[in-house]
């Protein structure tokens, strides 16, 4: 064995330099795809960030939308409510019209006519045929 304050031979040093160049090699390969890989994650990260304030915009434009769109229903609710309110008055004024009316023909004794209730005013007297 040689002594340690010899130089190494040769062919070791010459081996040395051939596994260093080779580690090298394989380091700077590993760096270089390690560095394309962070690249890539950079940009997509920010291809994300600009995705999400898009998003959020997007976001805040539809909940304006459906706010929009609830309160025409909710309106449009109301305006049914109040058509049916007034179909049910017109209704309620019209019965009470033909309540007014047949007590009317009652009171003049229309002798012949045949009322809405369907009886004889004549006969409901106990006139029969005057």
């Amino acid at each position: 064995m040689p002594e340690p304050s010899q130089p190494p031979p040769a062919g070791t040093a010459e081996a040395r330099a051939a596994v260093t160049a080779s580690l090298n090699s394989v380091g700077a390969n590993l760096d270089a795809d390690m560095r394309a890989r962070a690249a890539d994650l950079q940009a997509n990260a920010n291809a994300i960030s600009r995705q999400e304030g898009e998003l959020a915009k997007q976001t805040a434009a539809l909940a304006k939308d459906s706010a929009q769109w609830q309160k025409l229903v909710d309106t449009s609710t109301k305006k049914l409510n109040e058509v049916g309110d007034l179909q049910n008055w017109a209704e309620m004024i019209e019965r009470d019209l033909l309540v007014v009316e047949e007590t009317l023909r009652l009171v003049d004794g229309a002798p012949d006519a045949e009322n809405e209730s369907g009886t004889n005013a004549a006969g409901a007297n106990g006139n029969g045929a005057a």
